[in-house]
């Protein structure tokens, strides 16, 4: 009689720590679940800022179909049809989806923070390994931030933002300090 009891909680132990078909464990499966509100915010702005072409999604299968699964990334690209790991992404398209998932992310926490207001965010480079016109959707996102209500504050050595930006503070480096 006690080793059927047991028998219950030992499959149940073992799905929760990732002995089932998907290999995901509990804990995995809970953090999958807010990843996604994630990726649907990310996935708003990232489609505005790649003009159409890239969606975030949790992928489908682990990669290289070992080891346990259901945190990894890939883009959905409506140019060619097909799905790839986020990791093949270009530098400047890697900073698009990078700034996508941080703006996301405050989304989602502020969403569910009891009426918390994130107040500011700070993107710290990247800048660098954008084309002009990918710079430009990236500040466009950026200003409709500050339109609602947010301060952006942008860290970089990008002579172009520099141009773009009225209000900054400049840090000038010598032999004694910066």
């Amino acid at each position: 009689s006690l080793e059927k009891d047991y028998a219950l909680f030992g499959r149940l132990s073992k799905v929760a720590n990732g002995e089932n078909p998907l290999r995901i464990t509990l804990q995995r499966f809970v953090l999958r679940a807010l990843l996604e509100d994630v990726l649907v915010a990310a996935s708003a702005r990232l489609k505005t800022m790649s003009r159409g072409r890239y969606d975030l999604q949790v992928a489908r299968q682990p990669e290289g179909g070992r080891g346990s699964s259901g945190l990894e990334l890939e883009v959905a690209d409506a140019w060619t049809g097909g799905t790839r790991p986020a990791a093949t992404l270009s530098g400047g398209e890697g900073f698009l989806a990078s700034l996508s998932l941080a703006l996301g992310l405050a989304d989602v926490v502020q969403s569910r923070a009891g009426g918390i207001h994130l107040d500011a965010v700070f993107v710290d480079e990247g800048f660098g390994t954008l084309d002009e016109d990918v710079l430009e959707l990236a500040m466009r996102v950026l200003t409709d931030l500050r339109a609602g209500g947010r301060m952006v504050g942008i860290i970089s050595h990008v002579q172009q933002l520099r141009e773009r930006i009225g209000t900054r503070l400049e840090v000038l480096a010598d032999r004694e300090s910066s």
